[in-house]
């Protein structure tokens, strides 16, 4: 019930995302999902790739530094409350979210959460009925 994600973190230069998207294309993963996050001084691009664990050790030879995060991804409908109902029940259940970002298809949306207890999370989750995916 948990997917890898990798965290990529870019200095603030133009081109640096095309490289790592450039990277990945010309290894054959297919990015499923990202978010990028910036400060000041770096970005951290957050990603769902078809094969996460390669693509780990693909990006570090091309001398990126790069994490693996333990999240979730859930369907809910892509409707008006739906995920402010989902996220009731994480939070009277005391799970902490660290961040999420998500993307919509037509009438459902899938949401990336990183919880600060990922077990519990699924837990939750489940108890509510969620759609968990296993992949992207």
């Amino acid at each position: 019930m948990r997917i890898k994600q990798l965290s990529v973190f870019l200095e603030n230069k133009t081109g640096r995302i095309n490289e790592v998207a450039k990277i990945l294309g010309k290894h054959g993963f297919n990015m499923h999902a990202f978010s990028m996050a910036e400060t000041p001084d770096f970005g951290i691009l957050r990603l769902i790739v078809s094969d996460a664990d390669r693509a780990v050790e693909v990006l570090r030879e091309e001398n990126f530094a790069v994490m693996l995060t333990d999240v979730v991804c859930i369907s809910c409908s892509n409707e008006a409350g739906a995920l402010s109902s989902i996220l009731e029940h994480l939070a009277e259940k005391e799970v902490f979210i660290e961040y999420m970002y998500a993307f919509a298809e037509g009438d459902k949306a899938n949401v990336v959460i990183r919880a600060n207890d990922i077990d519990r999370c699924v837990e939750v989750l489940q108890q509510c009925g969620c759609n968990i995916f296993d992949s992207l």
